[in-house]
């Protein structure tokens, strides 16, 4: 377990499902309890209301008790919330929310309701880190159409305002460009598929989903990348690949909430807009998913 008083964004950092009921409606001791689970199965803490937990579909009443709901399962250190907003006031609002709750850190996209230029995006996290909580930057040019480029994520961390960037554009060759303009901004891996490239680049942490389903293989996975040993880290993202990759797919959410009901865990519905996997996505993630089973990696 990395010190949660020392850079608490290190270490796997779950993207958490948030499990609802039949109804739809947010099932909050159910949440509590994968919270839990995740951290007894090797996970160093959680991310509520990141995209894989459907915050945009949330009211702000649903989306503060989740923070809450983490926070008294496992502990303010190992919570750090998505804060992601269409203002950069609600969003330092969601900041403070997630501080006065006791939240260690918090994750925030760029603004996201048009493609912001570079003056708007410093303004933005300026704005966020107001709250006083830390703030760790989240890269997703193909969702929100900003890219968060390694000489202006230099920028923001040489301002103080972010400390850490969960990258999720794919481009594995920005973590040394970003290591030399910015040596003390922690990289975090933002996409599944992507994780033994960018462990091996000198990544400090991991946002994770497929963890949500398979949290031992994927620690396992993650920390045997981070110690350089290859020979056990390349057969298991081999392994882990056919699931992994769906993290970085349009229907991630839906898939990983399948995996997690065919483990044995509680995936179940999403809300919409989010629709049920096709037939034949649903047959490769199921068949994937049970080749994984087998092979005792849940």
């Amino acid at each position: 377990m990395t010190d949660p008083r020392q850079r608490p964004w290190r270490g796997v950092l779950v993207a958490t499902a948030l499990p609802l009921r039949d109804d739809l409606s947010v099932d909050h001791d159910r949440y509590a309890e994968h919270c839990a689970w995740l951290v007894e199965n090797g996970c160093d803490g959680v991310v509520p209301n990141g995209s894989l937990g459907e915050y945009q579909v949330l009211t702000p009443d649903e989306r503060a008790k989740v923070v809450e709901t983490a926070v008294a399962a496992i502990g303010g250190s190992r919570v750090m919330p998505g804060v992601a907003a269409y203002g950069s006031a609600e969003s330092r609002r969601w900041a403070e929310q997630a501080r006065d709750a006791g939240c260690a850190a918090v994750m925030l996209l760029p603004p996201n309701a048009y493609r912001a230029d570079e003056r708007s995006v410093i303004a933005h996290y300026a704005e966020v880190a107001e709250a006083g909580v830390p703030v760790v930057a989240y890269n997703n040019p193909i969702d929100t159409k900003v890219d968060l480029v390694p000489e202006l994520l230099a920028t923001l961390h040489g301002e103080g305002y972010i400390h850490a960037v969960k990258e999720f554009s794919g481009d594995v060759r920005r973590a040394y460009r970003l290591a030399e303009l910015a040596p003390e901004l922690d990289l975090l891996i933002g996409a599944d598929d992507v994780l033994l490239e960018l462990a091996v680049a000198g990544a400090k942490g991991w946002v994770a989903g497929y963890p949500n389903a398979l949290p031992r293989a994927s620690v396992a996975l993650y920390r045997a990348a981070l110690a350089g040993d290859l020979e056990t880290a390349t057969p298991l993202y081999r392994q882990l690949h056919p699931l992994l990759r769906w993290d970085s797919r349009v229907e991630f959410v839906q898939a990983i909430k399948l995996s997690m009901d065919i483990v044995g865990r509680h995936g179940g519905p999403c809300r919409p807009p989010r629709v049920p996997l096709l037939a034949d996505q649903e047959a490769t993630v199921r068949a994937a998913t049970e080749k994984a089973l087998a092979a005792g990696l849940a």
